[in-house]
């Protein structure tokens, strides 16, 4: 498997725009989309989420990766608090529900995962390079780490 040269390449952030096509296409219901408030609120998490897995490994430091890695998680609460209410008030129903709750605590779980392995890892950040063969062996595990074991990169 190759290093990730840049955040598209994070399995993390690639199942997070998941969540946010997901909340779009949700939105894009008649019914909810007049619902413009609550639109707004859900679409605004949902791209937190990848905004800030994006904008945390572009700054290139560990505490600073942590840091937004965390804000992305909370987005994460945030959006399955929201797909709650958009279920009560009948915009979704248990199908989509489930669907978008699972999808979230999903992208959830591979923040966290993410986040333990940063924080244990040796590795400072981008910003303070090594060696490309050393950064690459450490950035490949920590990558690795966060993936699901049944990923196809993985199958090498």
């Amino acid at each position: 498997m190759s290093t990730a040269k840049s955040f598209e390449d994070l399995f993390v952030w690639q199942k997070s725009r998941e969540l946010v096509k997901l909340i779009y296409n949700y939105a894009r219901k008649p019914v909810f989309s007049r619902d413009y408030g609550l639109v707004d609120q859900i679409r605004r998490a949902a791209v937190s989420v990848m905004s800030n897995i994006a904008e945390g490994f572009e700054r290139g430091g560990k505490e600073e990766i942590v840091y937004f890695f965390y804000i992305a998680k909370a987005s994460c609460g945030e959006v399955r608090a929201q797909l709650y209410v958009v279920f009560d008030e009948g915009y979704i129903g248990d199908k989509e529900l489930k669907e978008g709750v699972e999808l979230a605590k999903y992208v959830s779980a591979l923040i966290s995962k993410f986040i333990e392995g940063i924080k244990v890892s040796k590795h400072k950040g981008l910003k303070f390079k090594k060696p490309v063969d050393e950064r690459h062996k450490e950035l490949e595990e920590l990558i690795r780490s966060a993936l699901p074991k049944d990923h196809p990169s993985l199958k090498t």
